[in-house]
């Protein structure tokens, strides 16, 4: 038992679904420094359990990334898998470098952002992908992985439909059934560690909320773990009289529930699946306690967070979306509440900055693949120039190094020859910010600073987006207002909620991955040899016409 999971709410008198803001904390037993997240808060995601384009001094320099979630069927392409091989207290925290006073770690078997088709799942297996294929994993292993690895947090199994064919109710039922008995399964050794049902619980469990696109199948499963055991089903997870007793918090993977209603419903409710999501997540919380922290992946926009905090009451969410933006090329620019520029721009349309001529909205941020950034030399966030700015130092306040790179404070040396040449005034006061400009010349470059610097800017935005959240939300507990309903609304009026300009960032990145990446020379030959061919049959052409 190497931590436990506590939550507690700010609001006494909270309504089901609702705006909440709580705090989350794991406790060390073996005396180290607690972590808190206060939500709404987010979770970073991670390839192969590391943060995409960051070191681990990255990682450990920002005091952005909090909770980390891990993706475990990444190492199933070994036997035994690598992170089953490292031994001592937090294990996992020392094998990918994260530090147990500063970073919570959560696990679960499958990666909720992976929109592959899966096969289906066994009625006692979970189909789960590595780099060696498809690998079938068992309750039983499930929960030997998680034993010897010790994560903060533990998701459950659940079996969760991630084929191209529609659920019949036959198969909806096994779904939630199956959940059902692998969540007692994991629960099970818990239970029996214990003689003391007021003792802390050997493991923090965190459990998907099964049911697919029908909400009687999700509001079922929630029954299911608030109903009271009897019999053989209590003798297995003793002294807990219910499933939910041994429930740390309830998750909701929003990528297969959208492809579920993306396949029942009609075109022409594709663009809504937000709204046709959220009566499913009302369906699956309504029997069960709220001082539970609830939890999303695989939101795609910060107007679904909004929305999901605003209409669901969800706690925290997974920022994956934010990191794929650095992948392409994109610096996040917004804010939560709307900068005044950006809400007198929306009354006043002689005052407008450049916007989308499709919708008239603001960019979420700025595509630096664009050859428009070449010669840009501003910072990448606009609004913490123009609002929250330090006068003293003319530098943008947001931490990421590449808003507000430090020197380092120590130099590596290799001889006495190296501590010759250091210079002796070198100071970590704050350097002048990366601009866009240099960003899209490292981009069109390839080099791999640029992601991560981007990587390392979108977390900010993330924390500092969160964090209005959460000032706002205090605000009106004090006041007993509701003003993060109008800031909702302004921003999804201010905001391009299409995310047109990720769509175009895309292509872009493929132009130029196309032009300088690998195999360059290659298809520039095969161009040269195109260009030669078309010539030959205009010549053909010209030659039959004169004839």
């Amino acid at each position: 038992m190497m931590s436990t999971l506590s939550f507690s709410l700010l609001q006494s008198d909270l309504a089901q679904f609702a705006p909440r803001r709580g705090l989350l904390s794991i406790r060390r037993l073996d005396g180290s420094p607690n972590v808190d997240v206060n939500t709404p808060g987010f979770i970073t995601a991670t390839t192969r359990g590391l943060v995409p384009h960051l070191s681990r001094d990255h990682v450990r320099s920002t005091s952005s990334i909090r909770w980390t979630h891990i993706a475990f069927e990444s190492f199933l392409d070994r036997v035994p898998p690598i992170p089953l091989l490292q031994s001592g207290p937090h294990s996992l925290h020392k094998f990918l470098g994260f530090r147990p006073n500063q970073h919570i770690l959560s696990l679960s078997l499958r990666d909720p952002s992976d929109q592959r088709i899966m096969p289906p799942n066994g009625k006692d297996h979970v189909s789960a992908y590595c780099m060696s294929g498809v690998r079938k994993v068992t309750p039983q292993m499930w929960k030997d992985f998680t034993t010897a690895c010790t994560p903060d947090i533990i998701v459950a199994l659940s079996d969760t439909s991630l084929s191209d064919t529609n659920y019949s109710q036959k198969r909806l039922t096994k779904s939630v059934e199956r959940s059902t008995a692998w969540l007692a399964h994991l629960l099970q050794s818990d239970a029996k560690s214990t003689s003391d049902p007021s003792s802390p619980r050997c493991r923090n469990i965190l459990v998907n909320m099964a049911g697919g696109d029908e909400p009687r199948a999700r509001a079922s499963f929630s029954e299911n773990l608030i109903e009271m055991l009897q019999g053989v089903e209590f003798e297995q997870v003793n002294p807990l009289r219910t499933l939910d007793e041994g429930v740390s918090g309830y998750i909701f993977e929003l990528l297969p529930l959208r492809n579920d209603i993306r396949r029942d419903a009609p075109p022409a409710r594709e663009e809504a699946a937000i709204s046709s999501v959220i009566p499913l997540l009302k369906a699956s919380l309504g029997p069960l306690p709220i001082t539970k922290p609830r939890i999303a992946h695989s939101t795609s926009s910060p107007h679904e967070i909004l929305q999901l905090i605003r209409d669901v009451g969800i706690d925290i969410f997974d920022i994956h979306w934010a990191q794929r933006a650095a992948d392409i090329g994109i610096a996040l620019d917004f804010s939560f509440p709307v900068p005044e520029t950006h809400r007198q721009s929306e009354n006043n349309d002689s005052q407008r900055q450049p916007l989308l001529d499709s919708t008239g909205r603001r960019d979420l941020g700025h595509n630096l693949f664009d050859v428009k950034y070449g010669n840009d030399h501003s910072s990448l966030a606009s609004y913490l120039d123009e609002q929250s700015s330090d006068s003293a130092t003319q530098h943008p306040t947001c931490p990421c190094a590449a808003c507000s790179p430090h020197s380092p404070a120590s130099h590596i040396t290799h001889s006495s020859v190296d501590q010759t040449y250091l210079d002796p005034t070198t100071s970590t006061a704050p350097q002048h910010s990366y601009s866009r400009a240099y960003i899209h010349h490292l981009l069109h470059t390839h080099e791999m600073s640029s992601h991560s610097l981007l990587a390392m800017h979108n977390i900010a935005v993330m924390d500092a987006f969160f964090s209005g959240i959460r000032q706002l939300l205090e605000t009106d507990l004090k006041n007993k207002e509701s003003k993060f309903l109008e800031e909702v609304e302004r921003f999804c009026n201010v905001y391009d909620d299409k995310m047109s300009m990720f769509r175009l960032a895309k292509e872009d990145w493929s132009t130029v991955e196309l032009e300088r990446g690998k195999g360059r020379l290659t298809r520039e030959k095969e161009k040269e040899k195109e260009k030669e061919k078309e010539k030959e049959r205009e010549k053909e052409k010209s030659a039959t016409t004169t004839a």
